[in-house]
């Protein structure tokens, strides 16, 4: 039998929570079309008291972000945010001990994915970014896998930045 994908979620903001949310609730259906059991093994936040719209009082909790990069997951789900400190300290951590990272940080890929992308080619996982990108369209697919026999020469986009305070 194969063995369960086990997955970890650092962050559970409105992105993190929706993201347990679906993992507890179709994990049967999700494995089935994974071809394999998925089991969402710890999460992790700043305040863990605070109300949620998932009720993760079962869940595992990690003591901290950097804790899951140390676990038994298999794929490490960041979610916090922010361009450093714990969101890259964990994407880099967990992509050091082999294991595999989703984000959907926009602002940490733009200053730090080419050496991210370098690292998990190195250390032969994956850094998935589809949700970073056009507000979860699943583009980055679609021109890696599917567009590319057709010569695309140019991607154009708007663009959003955030707001500079005086």
């Amino acid at each position: 039998m194969t063995e369960p994908l086990r997955i970890a979620v650092a962050g559970l903001g409105t992105v993190g929570g929706g993201v347990v949310r679906v993992l507890c609730e179709r994990s049967d259906d999700l494995g089935r079309r994974a071809g394999r059991q998925i089991l969402l093994s710890q999460i992790c936040a700043l305040d863990r008291a605070k109300r949620r719209a998932h009720d993760m009082a079962e869940l595992k909790w990690a003591h901290s972000a950097l804790d899951l990069a140390q676990s038994d997951a298999d794929v490490i789900v960041e979610l916090i945010g922010g361009e450093n400190g714990t969101a890259l300290d964990l994407i880099f951590a967990a992509l050091n001990n082999g294991k595999h990272v989703v984000t959907a940080n926009k602002s940490l890929l733009a200053r730090h994915g080419a050496d991210l992308a370098e690292l998990a080619e190195r250390k032969g996982v994956a850094l998935k970014f589809e949700a970073a990108a056009a507000g979860g369209i699943p583009i980055v697919k679609a021109l890696r896998e599917s567009l590319i026999a057709h010569g695309v020469g140019a991607v154009r986009g708007i663009l959003t930045a955030p707001a500079i305070s005086s």
